[in-house]
């Protein structure tokens, strides 16, 4: 994690915080423009939310942040998306290494079909760690991070598809942090589970924060305000409006952001 300055000018210590600039990117599937001249700045250490209505562009914008997007074939962009002042879509920049420092936690609990164990071994393991306590070591202060060491540490052998959808997606959690991301990335994570595995997450959420630089894309208004410190609102496309959380539900500038937040579409 790239530290702030202490000395030197405010202009360096601001540019020391920005995990992701966003240029004038744009997205097309085949002849489908899905993201149109996207300009964004997210902060370290913040909780950014993407919210908006479905189709608007808020899973394209995070999956071209770790180029998963480009899995689709027909998929072109322009502009650029600078990752700690480095362009992402450099030749020379290895997507294995961007997807090292930048994990993703998907909309439905995806674990392995292995041991709770294994699932978290499985990126350190990847990356060529071998040592059994090492691995243990891991293993335990991911769970921790993830809040879930206490509830598996008795049942590290057995299967994770044994585990509860809000347990599976905080292994799932708990897997990101063990290859230790500077970024997490969240497509809806709590959309598949009940209220308390929900609570549970977004409480988890706040705690990882301080470590972390988290991006979530979210259609839920309430964990919206909850959660982030900024919001940046999508709507064909197009950012309509980003600015700190209790603005955009507050004060929005843009009467479209208004009337998505006060449900007069959606």
């Amino acid at each position: 994690m790239v530290q702030l300055l202490e000395k030197g000018s405010a202009s360096q210590m601001e540019t020391s915080s920005i995990v992701y600039d966003t240029q004038k990117l744009n997205l097309w599937y085949g002849n489908h423009h899905a993201l149109k001249n996207i300009d964004l700045q997210i902060k370290e250490n913040e909780v950014t939310a993407i919210i908006g209505p479905s189709g608007c562009g808020k899973s394209t914008y995070i999956k071209t942040l770790n180029r998963m997007v480009e899995l689709v074939p027909t998929v072109k962009t322009s502009g650029e998306i600078l990752y700690r002042e480095r362009n992402i879509f450099d030749a020379n920049y290895g997507v294995e290494e961007l997807r090292t420092k930048v994990g993703m936690v998907f909309q439905k609990p995806n674990p392995f079909p292995k041991s709770i164990y294994d699932n978290i071994a499985y990126g350190p393991r990847i990356h060529g760690i071998r040592n059994k306590k090492v691995l243990d070591e891991i293993v335990e202060k991911s769970l921790r991070g993830a809040a879930i060491w206490d509830e598996v540490k008795d049942r590290l052998t057995t299967n994770a598809y044994s585990l509860s959808g809000g347990q599976q997606q905080r292994i799932c959690i708990a897997r990101c942090l063990a290859i230790e991301p500077d970024v997490i990335l969240m497509d809806e994570p709590t959309s598949a589970l009940d209220p308390i595995s929900t609570l549970k997450v977004e409480e988890l959420i706040q705690e990882l924060k301080e470590d972390y630089s988290i991006i979530i894309v979210t259609h839920n208004m309430q964990q919206a305000a909850r959660i982030s410190d900024k919001t940046a609102f999508f709507l064909n496309g197009e950012v309509v409006e980003f600015d700190a959380t209790d603005v955009i539900f507050s004060t929005p500038e843009d009467k479209r952001t208004e009337d998505y937040i006060s449900g007069r579409f959606g």
